[in-house]
């Protein structure tokens, strides 16, 4: 049911194997397209359905906030409704998974994961929401590892999931409409935990109220190697980070691992909540304290999270297009002093208001897209010198040469939209393609170019 990247996937998985599939999608394009390449489709009209499950894509609704008509039929007819995911468990009982979830930073965390563990010379495939579908990873056997991203749409679908360690990084408030309310959205994000196999390790991030709640829960139970991580505060029997700092506190003592503020593809706390998860993790997988802190310096980062493309005259320029509303922004904002920022596009609801406790570092800001004047019109009031522009290339070649020119201590140019990119861009990746391509192209020597073209307008603040 669904016939996006993954449920294809799944269909030819399943008849590789030998199974019969049948297939069915809402759009009809879609069906059309099935049938072209020779998928029978499924009679979801019929009174009975004849198939053993369903595999239903974690897209599509089929409790809230209305259930899909094939969903009732099937649970009237005892038919399971599970995701690719939980046939790759089915299909490799014999390997380590370790899977992520949380509402921020599961991607940063599941990637960071996989590093160490080939750091530590371990055979990995990483998937799950992350990338590749479950069902298009190697066949790993009892040697291997797989890392998974899980959202809480997957977690629904997954009733063979078996975690050896199973991260739970956050909770806020996110996907109310596909759980009915906070306390759904967190059943579904705890399903990680059900199921889980020897040492039951669970390592929970413990630096806001649901994630906390959750951990002691889990301590009370008494079922699971209960790890907890921090930000914020001393954790016993876990890892937390002070200043900056990443410290391993499972041996009942805490040790000084590494300051992570000197690690650049890893700025800012969500990402050092992200580092301690993986450590807890690692060690818990019996992966030594000096491997994780070589993988944690050799780490790349994610593309269009706070990726650092290049540093230009001392200047690092940042793709962060991920940053689709003011929430992530934020993140990266706080992670820097001397701020020339590029921000713009489809703004969510609310805009740019939630930031203005962040102003100050921004040094000058460049505005694209259909956000750009109301976006002005917050800068303005909070009186932060601005530009308004009628295409990315432009802005970043003025930003970079201003950031240069300025020599200011710290000084970054930043991709950060806090918008959605369809004004301009296919995607946000289209969107951190050109931001990356355009950088390169400007400075391929480290040295500035002269402008190409001028601002559509200006509106310097006073």
């Amino acid at each position: 049911m669904g016939l996006g990247k993954s449920g294809l996937s799944a269909a030819a998985a399943l008849k590789a194997g030998g199974a019969y599939v049948c297939v069915w999608d809402d759009k009809a394009e879609a069906r059309e397209k099935a049938k072209t390449e020779g998928w029978a489709l499924m009679d979801i009209d019929a009174a009975r359905l004849d198939v053993a499950l369903i595999v239903w894509s974690p897209g599509v609704p089929h409790t809230l906030p209305k259930p899909h008509p094939l969903a009732v039929k099937a649970r009237a007819q005892d038919i399971p409704l599970v995701c690719d995911v939980d046939l790759l468990c089915r299909a490799q009982e014999a390997a380590t998974f370790i899977g992520i979830t949380g509402t921020n930073g599961k991607s940063t965390t599941t990637s960071l994961m996989a590093h160490v563990l080939r750091t530590a010379n371990r055979a990995v495939e990483v998937g799950g929401n992350l990338g590749t579908p479950a069902l298009d990873l190697g066949s790993l056997g009892a040697l291997g590892t797989y890392v998974l991203e899980l959202s809480s749409y997957q977690l629904e679908l997954v009733p063979a999931l078996s975690l050896e360690t199973a991260i739970f990084l956050n909770i806020t408030p996110d996907h109310i409409d596909r759980h009915g309310d906070m306390a759904g959205y967190v059943k579904a994000k705890k399903r990680i935990f059900q199921g889980q196999r020897y040492p039951r390790t669970a390592v929970i991030g413990i630096d806001d109220e649901y994630s906390a709640a959750v951990r002691d829960e889990l301590v009370r139970a008494g079922l699971h190697n209960v790890m907890a991580i921090s930000t914020k505060q001393v954790t016993r029997g876990g890892v937390y980070v002070d200043n900056g700092v990443l410290m391993d506190a499972t041996q009942g003592h805490a040790t000084a691992l590494i300051d992570l503020k000197t690690i650049p593809t890893l700025p800012g706390e969500h990402n050092w909540q992200n580092a301690a998860a993986v450590t807890a993790a690692a060690l818990s997988q019996g992966i030594s304290t000096a491997t994780i802190v070589n993988a944690l310096t050799t780490f790349k980062g994610l593309a269009h999270r706070q990726e650092l493309v290049a540093t230009i005259n001392g200047v690092p320029f940042i793709n962060d297009s991920k940053a689709t509303n003011a929430d992530a922004a934020e993140k990266a904002l706080r992670c820097y002093d001397n701020i020339y920022w590029i921000a713009g596009g489809i703004a969510k609801d609310g805009g740019i208001e939630s930031l203005k406790p962040l102003f100050p570092r921004i040094r000058h800001a460049y505005l694209i897209g259909e956000a750009a004047d109301d976006f002005a019109d917050t800068l303005e009031a909070g009186k932060v010198a601005h530009d308004l522009y009628e295409d990315l290339e432009t802005a970043i070649e003025d930003a970079g040469t201003r950031a240069m020119k300025d020599k200011m201590p710290g000084a970054v140019v930043l991709l950060s939209p806090a918008c959605a990119s369809f004004d301009m861009f296919k995607s946000f990746e289209h969107r951190g393609d050109v931001f990356r391509a355009e950088v390169l192209e400007l400075w391929p020597e480290g040295t500035a170019r002269k402008s190409k073209s001028g601002k559509s307008k200006s509106g310097e603040a006073a």
